[in-house]
């Protein structure tokens, strides 16, 4: 069973990476044959998210089209409101932690 810091950190690792391939598909957008990346995250038994990168197909001599770079700006906004929820649950799980202490002191 695992923890909420342990389910968050995974979740900002899952965000991690995929920032890094959608910033890697944009820097490489104009790279004749360049195998764009994607990330695809699964659930673990014990909680919380691995994330794989994957390798697509090569993009074509003119680079990747309109509609892939489209998805690349939308998966970087994925990964900013996965950073941002994953950050509340540690802040909120802190919060809790101090709160039971309160209690209990």
């Amino acid at each position: 069973m695992s923890t909420l810091p342990t389910i968050a950190s995974s979740g900002l690792a899952a965000a991690q990476a995929r920032l890094d391939a959608s910033a890697n598909n944009i820097a490489n957008v104009a790279t004749p044959s360049y195998r764009r990346e994607d990330v695809v995250q699964s659930t673990r038994a014990s909680g919380g998210v691995d994330a794989q990168l994957r390798q697509l197909d090569a993009q074509g001599e003119a680079g990747a089209s309109t509609g892939q770079l489209t998805q690349d700006v939308v998966n970087q906004k994925v990964a900013l409101y996965n950073f941002q929820a994953n950050v509340m649950t540690l802040k909120t799980e802190g919060s809790m932690v101090g709160s039971l202490l309160d209690c209990s002191a």
